[in-house]
C-alpha cells in the first residue's frame, strides 16, 4: 500500500468518525449582543466550527473575529457552532439565532454528520434549503461550506452528498466553498491525536481558504 492510499484511507476514516462524536455546545466566539450596531456573522457549524478539541480562541472562527476589525471594521462574529450537529438540528435552533443575533452574514458549516450516518441525501438537501431560505428571509447573505463524503459510501451516495451543496447554492444565490477541509486533508500532520479534528496551527490555513468566498459578502 503506497503512503498517499495509506494517508486517504486515514483520513476518510476519521472523517467517518465524526458521526459518532456527541453533542458538544463550546461557548461562542466574540459572542454578540442584538442590539449592537455592528454588523454580525452568525456561524452555523458542526465540530469544525465550534473547535472541538482546541482552545476556543484557536479556531478558525475565533481567528476570524480577530481579522475583522482591521480587514472590515464595523464586523463582528458570533459563533453558534454545536459538535455533532445535524443540518435537522442546525434548522431547529437557526430561527431562534436569526432573531437573537440579528446577522447580516450566515456561515452555513453542517451536513458531514448527516452523510456519515447515511441519512437521505433529500433531507439534507432539503434543510440546507430551508436554512438558507431562513436566513436570506431575514436579511441576511449566506455562505455554504461544502464536505465531501468517503468513498466507501458508493459512487451514488458522494456524488449525491457533493452535489447537494453545489443545487442548494445554485438555486438559492448562496455563495459556497465545494469541500472545506480541502487544504489540509491531505495533511496527517493537520488532525489532532483523535485523527478526526484539525489541530490549531491549521485553523489559519482554513480561514484563508474560505475568506475569498467571504469577503465579498461583507459588503
Amino acid at each position: 500500500m503506497t503512503g498517499r492510499i495509506q494517508r486517504r484511507m486515514h483520513l476518510w476514516v476519521a472523517i467517518a468518525l465524526f458521526a459518532v462524536l456527541p453533542v458538544q455546545a463550546r461557548p461562542p466566539a466574540q459572542h454578540a449582543h442584538a442590539a449592537s450596531t455592528s454588523k454580525t456573522v452568525l456561524v452555523m457549524g458542526d465540530s469544525l466550527s465550534a473547535g472541538y478539541g482546541i482552545a476556543v480562541q484557536q479556531g478558525w472562527v475565533s481567528l476570524l473575529g480577530r481579522r475583522l476589525p482591521s480587514s472590515n471594521p464595523g464586523w463582528k462574529v458570533v459563533n453558534a457552532s454545536v459538535s455533532g450537529e445535524t443540518t435537522a438540528g442546525g434548522l431547529s435552533r437557526l430561527p431562534r439565532e436569526l432573531a437573537r443575533v440579528r446577522p447580516s452574514v450566515v456561515v452555513i458549516e453542517l451536513g458531514a454528520n448527516d452523510g456519515l450516518r447515511g441519512l437521505p441525501i433529500r433531507d439534507m438537501q432539503a434543510n440546507l434549503d430551508r436554512m438558507t431560505r431562513l436566513s436570506k428571509a431575514s436579511g441576511a447573505k449566506v455562505l455554504l461550506l461544502g464536505m465531501r463524503m468517503p468513498p466507501n459510501l458508493g459512487r451514488a451516495y458522494t456524488d449525491g452528498f457533493a452535489n447537494a451543496y453545489t443545487g442548494v447554492a445554485r438555486n438559492d444565490g448562496a455563495a459556497l466553498v465545494p469541500f472545506f477541509l480541502e487544504p489540509i486533508i491531505m495533511q496527517r500532520a493537520a488532525f489532532q491525536p483523535d485523527n478526526l479534528h484539525p489541530v490549531a496551527s491549521v485553523q489559519g490555513q482554513l480561514l484563508d481558504h474560505l475568506w475569498p468566498s467571504l469577503r465579498p459578502l461583507l459588503k
